[in-house]
């Protein structure tokens, strides 16, 4: 029996892309052929946070990096299948020499997977080669210099997809290899009301935003509908990794040197430090996910009401503006971030529920989920977080300042559409000729307040007030400012006026 040949693996997970992805650039540099493969696993398949809209942008994504990799006669090899499992399916074939990725933020059961994928690796004189993802660092205790590494990073050169002939595993290798799998179905619905996956779709959004759709974006960023064309829309992009944060960031500030309007260019900027701000935060306080970082609200109770939650859920609360960001999100994906914070601050104060409820139902929803956003921006909108200041969204308030015209509203909510516009953020105020007069029955067209706004806001006030007092939560506010305060948060700022 001839001996088996020594490939590289290239592992992609979370950076769905060719261009400036180090982790096949490594691969490449070396002098072995190279197999490309995305593993679809049960772990995660099976895993509330995720959804049918995120498996889709991913097959999408792959199907767009299998038009690119046609011309060098190869594909990604997409399987179903756990890691290990699909690793030693590999060697039936070949020698695992070496094996690049990235290192992912992820959940905890993907980090407790790629603890045993590094047993395996020692255990197998394999080689794992794991690459900064996004300029978030692995075992970082402080955020000291954190910012400097972070800006140096971004302006480092990106990294070229480049191969040399028969450099990866051609289409009759990895035909051979999929015998021995359960091949991964790549095809999605065609029609469909989310943003489709893929780096060149994600560069269609981004080249829009920055050649004229950016114009209106400080103005518009709050407002729920003028958002979803004024916003940059790549969330997804960067969340599967279509994109990377180091190209948008470097195209990003090749505009704003040559815009004579560096406003809104320098805001949108501020957001991708701030994203890798939040991850990194995520990266070094993995508890995060089930339990809130500031270990002196864990004391705080809340019980559980399946009637409040299936009625946000549903977007059935008697609150328009609340109602209208949940359908619409469940619809498509997307809403701005000021709805996400007025849905989980909704969730949290005014029904008063553990945020800890609200994880999967949303991060199901958002096409852009990001666990290194996801849980440390609810427990900040939660309130729990001791270092951040309490806001307790109105959701009337917001409407009449950030959808006027209750244009958003009306698209949403439709049993509202024909009410005057007065009626259509707060139907609750209607008399009950004026439901006559308008054929409207509130409490069967379109719920009651399923709460008393003004009760529920005070009684969370004065509960997270009281908390913010409390020795325990002193003590670990000072102990998460220590650890996660960026000494140089001024120069940021300064260099993004």
């Amino acid at each position: 029996m001839s001996e088996r040949e020594r490939i590289n693996v290239v592992w992609l997970k979370r950076d769905l892309r060719l261009e400036d992805n180090e982790a096949i650039s490594n691969a490449l540099d070396s002098n072995r052929r190279t197999l490309i493969i995305y593993v679809f696993e049960h772990i995660l398949l099976n895993d509330g946070h995720y959804s049918l809209r995120h498996f889709n942008f991913i097959k999408e994504s792959i199907r767009d990096i299998n038009n690119t990799l046609r011309a060098h006669h190869t594909k990604i090899l997409s399987v179903t299948s756990d890691v290990q499992g699909a690793l030693n399916l590999i060697q039936e074939f070949y020698k695992i020499d070496t094996i690049f990725s990235h290192v992912e933020t992820g959940l905890l059961i993907t980090y407790n997977r790629d603890k045993e994928i590094s047993r395996y690796c020692r255990n197998n004189l394999i080689t794992w080669k794991e690459s900064k993802n996004n300029g978030v660092e692995r075992g970082l205790v402080n955020r000291d210099n954190w910012f400097e590494n972070w800006e140096n990073y971004m302006n480092t050169s990106q990294q070229l997809f480049q191969p040399k002939p028969n450099q990866l595993l051609d289409l009759d290798d990895i035909k051979k290899l999929e015998k021995l799998f359960v091949t991964a179905d790549l095809t999605t619905p065609e029609i469909t009301s989310f943003q489709k996956g893929g780096s060149t779709t994600g560069w269609k959004y981004a080249n829009s935003f920055f050649e004229n759709r950016h114009q209106e974006y400080m103005f518009n960023i709050s407002k729920p509908e003028a958002s979803r064309t004024s916003c940059s829309r790549i969330s997804p992009y960067i969340a599967w990794g279509n994109l990377s944060i180091r190209q948008v960031f470097q195209k990003a500030k090749t505009l704003r040197e040559q815009s004579t309007d560096r406003r809104h260019i320098g805001a949108f900027i501020s957001r991708l430090r701030w994203q890798a701000h939040f991850i990194q935060k995520f990266e070094m306080e993995h508890t995060m996910e089930n339990a809130s970082v500031n270990k002196g609200f864990h004391k705080l109770k809340k019980s559980i009401s399946e009637e409040y939650i299936k009625a946000w859920k549903e977007g059935q609360t008697g609150f328009p503006l609340v109602d209208a960001s949940m359908r619409c999100l469940l619809e498509t994906g997307y809403v701005n971030f000021r709805m996400r914070a007025m849905l989980a601050s909704f969730f949290t104060h005014i029904l008063w529920q553990p945020w800890q409820a609200a994880t999967t139902h949303l991060s199901q929803q958002f096409l852009d989920f990001e666990p290194g956003i996801h849980f440390p921006q609810l427990q900040m909108q939660a309130g729990e977080t001791g270092i951040n200041n309490l806001r307790i969204y109105n959701p009337t308030i917001n409407s009449l300042k950030h959808d006027p015209e209750a244009t958003f509203i009306r698209k949403w909510v439709p049993e509202l559409a024909e009410l005057d516009t007065p009626f259509v953020h707060e139907p609750y105020l209607m008399t009950e000729m004026e439901q006559q007069m308008n054929n409207f029955i509130l409490g069967e067209t379109y719920p009651k307040p399923i709460v008393d706004i003004k009760k529920n806001r005070k009684h969370a006030t004065d509960i997270l007030w009281r908390l913010q007092k409390d020795p325990e939560v002193v003590k670990e506010s000072n102990r998460i400012l220590k650890r996660h305060t960026l000494r140089d948060r001024q120069r940021m700022l300064d260099n993004n006026a």
